[in-house]
Formats: C-alpha cells, structure tokens, sequence
C-alpha cells in the first residue's frame, strides 16, 4: 500500500457532459493517484471538502492509448491513469467545483 498523504490522493475533477449529469446523483469523479486506495480516497475526499460524507467509492484503472508519433511508423502509448466516481451521502454538502 502507498504512503501517500490526503492532499496527493485527488489529483483533478473530471468534467464532462457524463460527468456533469452525474452531479444530480450527488456522484463526482476525479482522476486520482494509481496507487491510492478506495479508502484512501474516501479519507481525501472528506477532508479537502467541508461537510461531505461518502457513502461509496467506484475506482477504475484505464491503460494508456496507443498513439503514433510522425508519419513513420513509431507507437508509444500515453500513462495510464485512474479514475474514482465517489458518491456522497443524502445529507452531504454538495461539492463546489466551479
């Protein structure tokens, strides 16, 4: 398990149409930490955020997309990159983005 602190867990908001509509749910995502844990989640999403609770934390790992570089024939991929959809509780604050 990775040592890391609450304020490395939660790297950036996700915003998208998806996203966006999910927000109605009380369901935010963020790309997080690759190492971080769904607990470790849950404990950054509640401290950075003034009277949220979370019910829930859905994580998914998503592998780097193949790209090619020039007009020869040379791939690489992009990093891969994780993502957490959190969901809060009916009596939670909602969460400010903007």
């Amino acid at each position: 398990m990775a040592d890391l602190k609450y304020y490395d867990v939660l790297l950036k908001p996700i915003v998208t149409e998806k996203s966006m509509a999910m927000q109605a749910d009380k369901k935010y995502t963020f790309s997080v930490n690759p190492d971080a844990t769904k607990a470790q989640i849950k404990e950054a999403v509640e401290k950075m955020f003034k009277d949220v609770k979370v019910l829930k934390v859905n994580t998914m790992n998503l592998e780097g997309k193949l790209r090619r570089r020039g007009n020869t024939m040379i791939y690489g991929r992009r990093s891969a990159v994780k993502k957490a959809i959190v969901q809060l509780t009916a009596d939670s604050a909602d969460i400010d983005l903007f």
